[in-house]
C-alpha cells in the first residue's frame, strides 16, 4: 500500500506489521459535528477498513479534548458546566459517527482523564532538559529540539503565522522564544484546576494528545492523523514533546486530510459557515452523506455545493439496484485504495459497473456503504 506522508511530502510505502496502531485527533465537544469533522473521521475509517480487509488488526484511538479554551468559552456562554456540555456534544458526535457507519474505535479517552499522565509526562520533558518554568507556566523550549519544524516543513515565519492564527500566544512575555508552547499554565477562575509541582492550573492543548497516545498505544505509533489544520502547531508540538520525553520515534507515518470550504472559506466554527451532519440526516440517507464525502480524495480540498446530496442519493440508488456480488470489481477497488486511498478512482469503477448493470455489493461495502 502506498500512502502520502506529510513529513516526507511524498507518497511512500505504508507497511505496518499485522497489528496497526493508529491515533486520530478527535473533537473538542462544544458543538455539533460539521461536514469537515465528518470528512476527517470517514477518511480514517476508510483507511481502517482497507487495512482490515488486507488482514491487519487495527487499534485506533480517537481522543476527546474536553479540557480546552473553546469548550470553556461555550460553556460560559450557555451558563452550564463544561463537562455537561462536553458529554452532550460527545453523545451527538457518536450518533453521527454511527449513522455514517464509522467503525467503533478501540478507545475514546478524554483529556480530563489524563491529568496524572500529563503531570508525569511534563516531568519527563523537564528532566530531559526540554522545558522550563516561567511566570507560573511550563513551556517547551523549541530551541533544544533540533528537528522542530521538520514535520510541517514550514518556515519560521509560516510557523509564527499559523501559531498566532490557531490559538498560540506568540507574544507571551514569559516565553524565551515566540514558538515555545505551553505544557502547563494557570487556570482562569471559572476553569478547572489541578495541583502540580509547578503550581495549580491546567494542561496546554498539545500535551493532552501526547499523554493519551503514550498511555493508550505506547511510545511509537504506526500512523497519526487529523485535519490539515492540525499539522502546525498541534502535531508539530506533539511530536517534539513526545520524542523529547521518551527519546523514541513518536510516529512512523503522518496522514492529514484536506479542508472543506463553503462560500469560499474553510468550514469552521469560528466563521459559522458550517453544514451539520445531524441536519443533513434529517433529509438524506446517511449512506448518501458518506458517499458525498468519500467521492473526494482525502488530500484534495473541496467545496460544499447544493448538488452534492442529490448526486450521491442518486448514486446510492444506482448502487442499490446492483447489490450483487462482483469479486473482480472488488479487486479493482482494492487496487485503487492501495494507491493513496484513491476513492475517486474507486468510485469511477463502481459507477461504471452499476451503469453496466454489474454487481457492486462487496466494493460498496469495502467503502463502508452497505447496500442491503
Amino acid at each position: 500500500m502506498q500512502l502520502y506522508d506529510t513529513s516526507r511530502r511524498a507518497i511512500v510505502p505504508f507497511e505496518p506489521d499485522e497489528q496497526v496502531l493508529m491515533y486520530t485527533c478527535g473533537i473538542t465537544p462544544y458543538d455539533a459535528t460539521h461536514l469537515g469533522h465528518a470528512a476527517t473521521f470517514v477518511a480514517y475509517d476508510t483507511l481502517q477498513r482497507h487495512l482490515i480487509d488486507k488482514g491487519h488488526t487495527v487499534t485506533c484511538v480517537r481522543n476527546v479534548t474536553d479540557v480546552d479554551d473553546p469548550l470553556f468559552a461555550k460553556a460560559r456562554e450557555l451558563g452550564i458546566h463544561y463537562l455537561d456540555l462536553a458529554a452532550s456534544e460527545e453523545a451527538r458526535f457518536e450518533r453521527d459517527m454511527v449513522a455514517l457507519n464509522v467503525l467503533p474505535v478501540a478507545s475514546t479517552p478524554r483529556a480530563s482523564s489524563a491529568i496524572p499522565d500529563i503531570r508525569g509526562f511534563i516531568g519527563m520533558v523537564i528532566d530531559r532538559g526540554y522545558a522550563y518554568e516561567s511566570g507560573g507556566s511550563v513551556y517547551f523550549d523549541v530551541s533544544k529540539f533540533d528537528s522542530f519544524g521538520s514535520l510541517s516543513n514550514y518556515s519560521e515565519a509560516e510557523m509564527l503565522a499559523f501559531a498566532k492564527d490557531r490559538g498560540g500566544n506568540v507574544d507571551d512575555p514569559n516565553k524565551r522564544n515566540q514558538l515555545d508552547f505551553v505544557l502547563w499554565h494557570p487556570s482562569a477562575p471559572d476553569e478547572p484546576s489541578w495541583d502540580t509541582l509547578w503550581g495549580a492550573g491546567r494542561p496546554g492543548w498539545h500535551i493532552e494528545c501526547s499523554a493519551l497516545a503514550l498511555r493508550e498505544l505506547g511510545t511509537t505509533i504506526d500512523l497519526h492523523g487529523g485535519g490539515a489544520d492540525l499539522i502546525f502547531p498541534h502535531h508539530e508540538s506533539e511530536r517534539a514533546q513526545s520524542e523529547a520525553a521518551t527519546g523514541e520515534t513518536f510516529v512512523k507515518h503522518w496522514m492529514h486530510t484536506a479542508l472543506i470550504s463553503m462560500d469560499g472559506e474553510k468550514m469552521s466554527k469560528s466563521l459559522g459557515n458550517l453544514v451539520f451532519v445531524d441536519a443533513l440526516r434529517e433529509s438524506w440517507d446517511p449512506r448518501a452523506i458518506r458517499l458525498g464525502i468519500v467521492e473526494h480524495h482525502y488530500r484534495t480540498e473541496w467545496e460544499w455545493d447544493d448538488e452534492l446530496m442529490p448526486r450521491n442519493q442518486a448514486r446510492l440508488e444506482s448502487w442499490q439496484a446492483n447489490a450483487r456480488s462482483n469479486l473482480e470489481l472488488l479487486d479493482g477497488v482494492r487496487e485503487r485504495l492501495d494507491d493513496d486511498l484513491d476513492t475517486p478512482g474507486a468510485f469511477a469503477l463502481i459507477d461504471a459497473a452499476a451503469a453496466a448493470n454489474d454487481g457492486v455489493l462487496e466494493a460498496s461495502e469495502l467503502l463502508g456503504v452497505p447496500l442491503n
